[in-house]
């Protein structure tokens, strides 16, 4: 691993070191070994989020789930470890927290999205006690885990914001996870579980909501629609819930409070010249490069594109950037096209996962020869064992793990 420089510009600027941007850093180091390439993230630690939801249900522990940064940082990588605060993309430049002003041929921009944790209020005072915790958080994943533990009966209520988010299936796969390790162990006839969520559908691939429909009524779960959560008062035990549409509130009582935060693009990107009306990066969806600033790609969460914001969709994504940005640097036609894949595992069960895989639109695009509305044993090793090992010893390795999806057609 390069250590930080004095070097002022490189050839490709990468702006994140999470799963998008390191993945495109070691592939371009492959490809072009000696190609100049840097990585700006503040952060020591790298997290497998994905694993957040097994650490919530005491299947992995959270080290399990966390690396040292500076061991994942490609060689012949540099790394700043800084923040962005500013771009000016006229200038082919960034600004950095430290004052330092960087400079590009091709910028890539990764920083993932920001958790807005702030705009509920209360909830930042008592997350992590009180019975209140979230799969979103590292400092508080485990706590999920040791809610569900000692829940002994009552009422557990898991939250949904508006999209978009990253993982949209994630909160509820703890719902069904929490109501399955409570019916075995003979309590969830004497816990009232509710899923509150702010959209007015279950997910958003039609295709698979009959089977997720099916897990709610074999557990029980009371869902909500249109109602988002806006206020938690950890000490009384309340959640207060907004009807969307309407000024109409209504608060509840819990004994656990599983948040999904508001989520949003990064306040630097939403100020940039970069961002598009809804403040994340304006790149064409097929070719993932800006619309106006034909030097700059994005891929990850970060990304102005519709498909979901899952790790498997930034790896389809990287052979993408990659591909386009050694095409822009060499003259030739840009030819690489995204076409909206994402996979979410949705844990129904321990030891069952519906594995949902999508294209733009929603359309559904399996990778394997089975019916995948159905919980499956085998989804559920891919989610435990195989995707993890994927992650960390190919993906950010720069290896492009190609697993052949196929749309089909639904009635």
């Amino acid at each position: 691993m390069a250590e930080t420089s004095t070097q002022d510009r490189f050839t490709v600027l990468i702006v994140g070191g999470g799963a998008a941007g390191i993945t495109v850093a070691a592939q371009l180091k492959r490809q072009r070994p000696n190609l100049s390439v840097a990585i700006v993230e503040p952060s020591t630690t790298h997290a497998y989020q994905p694993g957040w939801t097994l650490v919530g249900a005491g299947v992995m522990s959270l080290a399990e789930t966390l690396r040292q940064e500076g061991g994942l940082i490609p060689d012949g990588v540099t790394w700043l470890r800084d923040r962005v605060v500013s771009f000016q993309p006229d200038d082919k430049t960034c600004t950095l927290e430290s004052g330092r002003i960087v400079e590009y041929r091709r910028l890539v921009v990764a920083p993932g999205l920001q958790l807005d944790w702030n705009k509920v209020e209360g909830l930042a005072e008592t997350i992590g006690r009180n019975g209140v915790t979230s799969n979103y958080s590292r400092e508080s994943c485990a706590y999920t885990w040791e809610c569900i533990e000692q829940l002994d009966s009552g009422v557990a209520i898991f939250t949904q914001p508006p999209m978009p988010i990253k993982c949209a299936g994630a909160p509820q796969k703890i719902v069904y996870l929490a109501s399955d390790y409570w019916r075995k162990e003979g309590r969830l006839h004497k816990t009232h579980v509710e899923f509150a969520l702010a959209g007015d559908v279950l997910f958003g691939v039609p295709y698979f909501v009959p089977s997720l429909q099916k897990m709610v009524d074999y557990y029980g779960v009371d869902v909500r629609y249109k109602e988002n959560l806006i206020r938690v008062d950890g000490a009384k035990k309340e959640a207060t819930f907004q009807r969307v549409g309407t000024e109409e509130t209504v608060t509840r009582r819990f004994d656990m409070l599983h948040v999904t935060p508001p989520q949003s693009a990064p306040d630097f990107i939403k100020s940039s010249p970069l961002a598009n009306a809804g403040g994340w990066v304006d790149v064409d969806p097929a070719t993932l490069r800006h619309v106006r600033y034909e030097d700059i790609f994005s891929l990850g969460d970060a990304a102005g594109t519709s498909n979901a914001k899952t790790a498997a969709a930034a790896r389809v994504q990287a052979p993408v950037v990659v591909a386009n940005l050694l095409a822009s640097l060499d003259g030739r036609p840009q030819t690489a096209t995204y076409d909206g894949y994402g996979a979410c595992p949705l844990t129904v069960a321990y030891g069952k996962v519906v594995l949902a895989e999508f294209l733009y639109g929603g359309k559904p695009a399996p990778s394997f020869p089975y019916d995948q509305r159905s919980p499956s044993r085998f989804a559920w090793f891919l989610k435990t064992q195989g995707f993890p090992r994927l992650y960390w010893n190919l993906m950010l390795r720069g290896y492009d793990v190609k697993v052949p999806h196929k749309a089909i057609e639904t009635a």
